[in-house]
C-alpha cells in the first residue's frame, strides 16, 4: 500500500526535495517491473489480486488513428486496419528516462511506404510463404517488415514457435496490418478470365453463323457447305410435314397416280386417227421391219400380201392380222383378248406403250 500511495504523489513537488530522489527511482523501478511481469490489467488497489477486466477479443479495439477505410462500391467493407492492440501507458520509469521507451508504432504514411514496397515486391500475387498456396479471397496481413502472409498461417507459426519472428526476415517485434490487396488482385483475375471466355464464345457463335451464310471458295469445303443446306432443307420439310409420315407418303402416291391419269388421257384425246396415206406409210415401215410373227401368242401372222406355205393350216389362214398406227402387227384375236385382259377404257399397245388406232389387213 506505501508503494501504491508513493505512485499518487506529485513528481514536481518530489524534486524539490533532493532527498526523496532515491525513493521516487526505487517506486518507479518497481512500477516498471510489477507492470512488466504481471498481468497488463492487474489492479493494485483490489485487495483480491484480481483482474477488473478482460482484455477486448474485437480485433478492430485499440487500432485507433491507425485505421484506415476503403469502402467497396458493391458495400463490401476492405477496411485496413493494425492487427495489434494498443500499446500500454509508459510507466513511471519509462517516463522519467530510466527505463528505455518501446518503439513508435507506425504512422498511416509509414504503412504506406511499406504496402508500396510490398506491392513493388509482388508479394500479394505470389503464394503464402508459410501454406505455399494462393491468397484468393482468405485474410492476408502485412508485416510492417513488407512481407505477406495469411492470417491464418501466420498466427499458426506464431503459436508453434512461441516468439513473435518474420518467418522471411527473422525480424522479431514487428506490427501486423490487415491488408485486402491479394482478394481485389483475384477478383480483377477472375473477371478478366470471365471476360476472356465470354469474348471466346461470342467470337466462336459469330463464325459458326458466318460459316452457314458465306460459301467458301475451298471446292472440298463448298460441297459440305452445301450438304448441310441441303440436309437442313431436309430436316425442316420432314419437321412441317404431318406427323403421320405413312399417311402423307400414300397421298403423294395417289397424286401422283390421278395426275398421270389425267395426262394420259389428255395423250389419248390428242392423238387423231390417221388418214389412208399414213397407213400406207405404217405398212411400209412393217414390210421394212420383217417381222412377221405376232408378239403376242408368237405364231406366224397371215396377209394378203405374203404368199400361203403349203403345210399351213386353214384355221391359221382364217386368222386376220391387225396393223396399229404404231406399225406393230398382231393376230386379231390376240389383241382382243389383251384389250379384255386390261383395265383401262382405252389401252395402249403391248409393245411400246402407246395409244393407238387398228386397221384390219
Amino acid at each position: 500500500m506505501l508503494i501504491y500511495k508513493l505512485l499518487q504523489i506529485n513528481p514536481q513537488s518530489l524534486e524539490s526535495k533532493s532527498s526523496n530522489k532515491l525513493v521516487i527511482t526505487s517506486v518507479a523501478f518497481q512500477d516498471h517491473l510489477m507492470r512488466s511481469l504481471l498481468h497488463p490489467n492487474f489492479s493494485f488497489s483490489d485487495p483480491l489480486m484480481r483482474c477488473r477486466r478482460k482484455a477486448p477479443r474485437n480485433p478492430h479495439a485499440g487500432r485507433g488513428v491507425d485505421k484506415k477505410g476503403l469502402q467497396r462500391q458493391d458495400g463490401r467493407d476492405e477496411t485496413e486496419y493494425v492487427l495489434d492492440p494498443a500499446p500500454p501507458p509508459l510507466t513511471l520509469a519509462q517516463k522519467m528516462g530510466l527505463v528505455a521507451s518501446p518503439a513508435e508504432r507506425l504512422t498511416e504514411n509509414e504503412w504506406m511506404q511499406v504496402k508500396a514496397r510490398s506491392v513493388q515486391q509482388g508479394d500479394s500475387a505470389q503464394p503464402c510463404a508459410i501454406c505455399r498456396e494462393e491468397f484468393c479471397l482468405q485474410p492476408q496481413v502485412l508485416l510492417s517488415c513488407s512481407h505477406v502472409f495469411h492470417r491464418a498461417c501466420l498466427q499458426a507459426f506464431e503459436r508453434f514457435s512461441g516468439r513473435k519472428c518474420c518467418p522471411m526476415c527473422r525480424r522479431e517485434q514487428y506490427e501486423t496490418r490487415v491488408i485486402h490487396d491479394a482478394s481485389r488482385l483475384f477478383r480483377h483475375q477472375c473477371a478478366t478470365r470471365i471476360q476472356a471466355y465470354w469474348r471466346g464464345y461470342v467470337a466462336r457463335k459469330w463464325y459458326r453463323c458466318l460459316r452457314k451464310t458465306i460459301c467458301p471458295k475451298d471446292k472440298r469445303l463448298q460441297r459440305k457447305f452445301f450438304e448441310a443446306k441441303l440436309q437442313e432443307l431436309n430436316d425442316s420439310f420432314v419437321r412441317y410435314c404431318h406427323t403421320d409420315t405413312e399417311a402423307f407418303l400414300s397421298d403423294i402416291d395417289r397424286s401422283l397416280s390421278s395426275s398421270r391419269r389425267v395426262f394420259q388421257q389428255l395423250e389419248r384425246k390428242s392423238v387423231s386417227e390417221p388418214q389412208e396415206n399414213d397407213w400406207d406409210r405404217i405398212q411400209s415401215q412393217v414390210i421394212q421391219r420383217g417381222v412377221w410373227d405376232c408378239p403376242i401368242c408368237l405364231t406366224a401372222l397371215h396377209s394378203l400380201d405374203l404368199p400361203t406355205e403349203a403345210g399351213t393350216s386353214n384355221h391359221q389362214q382364217h386368222r386376220r392380222t391387225v396393223l396399229l398406227s404404231c406399225s406393230h402387227l398382231f393376230h386379231q384375236l390376240c389383241l382382243e383378248a389383251f384389250e379384255a385382259f386390261t383395265a383401262d377404257s382405252r389401252p395402249s399397245c403391248p409393245l411400246c406403250r402407246s395409244v393407238y388406232h387398228k386397221k384390219l389387213i
